[in-house]
């Protein structure tokens, strides 16, 4: 199969509440419609992408398709990146590649956004749907910066307003509007008008090309911005802080990136999980103790002076404050500092 001359690029990302709004959307795709379009749900890597790509396919006339790496890019074609896939845009081809995770995604919609911007710059339109917190905001405005459009659902439909809001709250968009509205405007747009060939920035170009060769180094990371005294939750590579960009972000040279709220969550996650081990060593110590002293049966009078039973006792103290640290930790996100000497 020959390529051919792609005029416009659609690229729609979304998440939670996605595969019927993905379907809704479609359902508004003119079969002549002059677009080539590339769609990412974040979805388990487990999941069974062919049939969600069926349960498209049944909403529009437009040919829908699970590409492979190297594909080439047709025009009137649907493309779903596969589950725990990244999927990304060169001119005229498609790639399929297990690169870094994103925000903890593989497929991520920024790695989409950021392709596709990178190859055909002024030809993008971005379109961000349904979905939890700010995934998509880093890619749409990367497509903006490069001279593309951008589209959002309007957030009081949305299942889960998050990501359209996140985007409007960093950003201007083009065009907030219904899903039921999108399909109608694209074709008006596509059918007036054509795309110019603009500049990309720099580090938009540079994080396409990080995505695509799936590996980076400590000198792509100083031009992405400064290096920081953070270690990557995924791997424990350093971590720099992304300058050019409207979200606050973070990239470690192995390729993980994070918004400033998924470092966050990944750090108190790390934390849960230590207190939790600690939990459990503490528990053992107790129990261990008051197994030496075979204490239980003894006469009340006698407990009190027994060294094991009074350090059995002491751990539980420090267990039951572990616990209310975890409280804490799950009702605000701010864990407070243990400073209290645990005598083991």
């Amino acid at each position: 199969m020959k390529s051919e001359t792609i005029k416009n690029i659609i690229t729609i990302g979304t998440s939670a509440g996605g595969i019927s709004a993905v379907s809704r959307l479609v359902s508004t795709f003119h079969e002549d419609l002059d677009a080539a379009v590339f769609i990412v749900i974040h979805v388990s890597r487990n999941s069974m992408t062919d049939v969600i790509l069926n349960t498209i396919q049944k909403k529009t006339l437009l040919k829908c398709v699970l590409p492979e790496d190297q594909d080439l890019i047709q025009n009137r074609t649907i493309y779903l990146a596969p589950a725990d896939r990244h999927m990304l845009l060169e001119r005229g081809t498609i790639r399929i590649t297990k690169g870094a995770y994103e925000n903890h995604w593989r497929p991520s919609i920024d790695v989409l956004f950021r392709s596709a911007a990178a190859a055909y710059n002024g030809c993008v339109t971005g379109i961000v749907l349904t979905g939890l917190l700010d995934d998509g905001t880093s890619g749409m405005y990367a497509i903006k910066r490069s001279g593309g459009r951008c589209m959002v659902q309007e957030p009081a439909e949305a299942d889960f307003p998050d990501m359209p809001n996140n985007v409007l709250g960093n950003m201007e968009v083009d065009y907030k509007v219904s899903i039921d509205e999108m399909g109608h405007i694209l074709t008006d747009l596509f059918s007036r008008s054509s795309c110019e060939e603009t500049v990309v920035p720099d580090d938009v170009l540079l994080e396409a090309e990080i995505a695509k060769r799936m590996s980076s180094s400590v000198e792509d990371l100083k031009k992405l911005g400064e290096i920081t005294t953070l270690t990557c939750p995924d791997c424990g590579g350093v971590l720099a802080r992304v300058a050019e960009d409207i979200v606050p972000r973070y990239r470690c040279y192995t390729g993980h990136t994070f918004t400033e709220k998924s470092l966050e969550d990944e750090q108190v996650k790390g934390i849960e999980d230590s207190l939790w081990v600690a939990i459990r060593m503490l528990e053992e110590r107790k129990n261990l103790l008051r197994t030496m002293t075979g204490n239980l049966s003894d006469p009340p009078g006698n407990q009190t002076d027994q060294p094991g039973k009074r350090r059995s006792e002491e751990i539980q103290v420090h267990i039951d404050r572990l616990k209310m640290m975890l409280m804490d930790l799950g009702d605000s996100g701010n864990p407070p500092f243990l400073t209290n000497e645990l005598h083991l």
